[in-house]
């Protein structure tokens, strides 16, 4: 039932883990009989060895059983991903699928796939791993329907921070701005039309298209959306149109409430929407209290905002070199340096000064992942840890007196957390909340 898929995986999907376990098993059960821990009657055995030791009919049984193991596994997984990946074939699946269900999914044809929700998930998941190692980690914890609307949803956030970021100028990030904006506005309208829809997409690249098609607006609301753009509307102030002189506008951030309210537009905002994700999908919403949603709707919001804090931190290097620099301007004794290498004593301590505020946001929320529904909890975790590990290794280099960028394997100038130290990190908050 599955036979498409088992001939179109890598090899090292369906081959590697037949012949591990096959081979494991063959050694135990060798020594085994040389024990005499079981034996094989005479009149049941062909007397024919693959090695000394090891009966045939051994051999091909752990070979069968474990190739049916993976094939069935494989097949599950099939199933599965047609039922959630599929929302007009399957508009509801239930949470534990019954194998009458699981075996309806494997029976459809794939002439009835929906190729362009296909191509544009898989876009949208080529885009999160090339762009977010860390949360591209926590999707793999998440489950089900809330993980592929969460790949979307952050495919959607990094495909409007690119366009934005990628401008010429000024100028022409206020346009893409505009036209994601007006997008939004005609999805959310009850009385759109196809042409007004066509119309909204034909700006961006077919990229791009695919993901925003599958934007879940019927479970987003609108405003974090729009406070998002309205985030990197912001961004343009730091841009300077070629083709005039540089802008006299005010910096930015100029106190540390401007840095609190760019971090809340441009990440407080998606914590909430990815919150929303949550709820919408848990399948215990209809008993949940609303009292704990609500709180823990606010503290996502302010751990949203711990996060940018580290991000900001880390990518000082890269944002100077684009001329932007997010560190309040009135911390500084003079105007805010637009090269790490300018006032470097002084930036460090300033660097220092919100990756503390980063941790004590964290502290003070970190409880609140624990009142969230099970099924979402572990996701969740592993994402919010995996992100502050890099404030972690940041921490440790200050310690050292080492610079703080470069740390790890991430990009030039960009702090990061070493592959190894990251997967363990995301193993051992999957259980539990890690030790403060």
């Amino acid at each position: 039932m599955s036979w498409q898929l088992l001939l179109g995986l890598p090899q090292s999907r369906t081959r590697l883990p037949i012949i591990l376990s096959t081979a494991y098993l063959w050694i135990v059960d060798t020594i085994a009989l040389h024990r005499g821990t079981w034996s094989i009657g005479s009149g049941t055995k062909l007397g024919v060895y693959l090695w000394p030791g090891l009966e045939v009919e051994e051999a091909v049984f752990f070979l069968v059983t474990n190739t049916m193991v993976v094939f069935g596994l494989c097949a599950f997984d099939n199933a599965i991903a047609i039922l959630d990946v599929f929302p007009d074939l399957f508009p509801t699946v239930p949470n534990l699928p019954s194998p009458k269900r699981l075996v309806e999914a494997l029976q459809v044809p794939e002439s009835s796939y929906d190729s362009a929700r296909l191509d544009g998930l898989r876009n949208a998941l080529n885009i999160l791993s090339k762009k977010s190692r860390s949360f591209y980690l926590a999707s793999g914890v998440f489950s089900r329907r809330l993980r592929i609307d969460l790949v979307i949803l952050y495919g959607f956030c990094r495909i409007a921070d690119d366009l934005v970021d990628q401008a010429g100028d000024a100028k022409d990030a206020e346009t893409w701005i505009n036209h994601l904006s007006h997008f939004l506005k005609i999805v959310y309208s009850p009385r759109r039309t196809d042409k007004q829809y066509e119309a909204a997409l034909a700006p961006f690249s077919p990229e791009a298209r695919s993901v925003l098609v599958l934007l879940p607006t019927d479970r987003l609301p609108a405003q974090p959306l729009h406070a998002l753009l309205d985030g990197f509307r912001s961004d343009t102030k730091f841009m300077k149109d070629s083709r005039t002189e540089p802008s006299s506008e005010p910096t930015l951030v100029r106190t540390e409430r401007d840095l609190e309210l760019y971090a809340s537009r441009v990440a407080a905002s998606v914590a909430e929407l990815c919150l929303h994700l949550v709820y919408f999908h848990d399948p215990g919403r209809s008993s949940n209290d609303r009292s704990v949603e609500k709180d823990c709707l606010e503290a996502g919001k302010r751990m949203g905002i711990a996060l940018q804090y580290v991000n900001i931190v880390r990518d000082v290097a890269t944002d100077a070199v684009d001329g932007r620099c997010y560190i309040p301007a009135a911390w500084f004794k003079v105007p805010a340096p637009t090269s790490v290498q300018a006032f470097q004593a002084e930036l460090m301590t300033h660097r220092i000064r919100i990756l503390d505020m980063a941790f004590a946001l964290y502290a003070k929320n970190r409880k609140e992942i624990e009142k969230l529904p099970e099924y979402a909890r572990g996701g969740i975790r592993v994402a919010v840890e995996s992100y502050m590990e890099i404030g972690r290794v940041m921490r440790e280099k200050i310690a050292k007196g080492q610079r703080l960028d470069m740390v790890g394997g991430g990009k030039e100038g960009r702090a990061s957390v070493p592959r190894v130290r990251r997967l363990w990190v995301g193993w051992t908050t999957m259980s539990g909340p890690r030790k403060p």
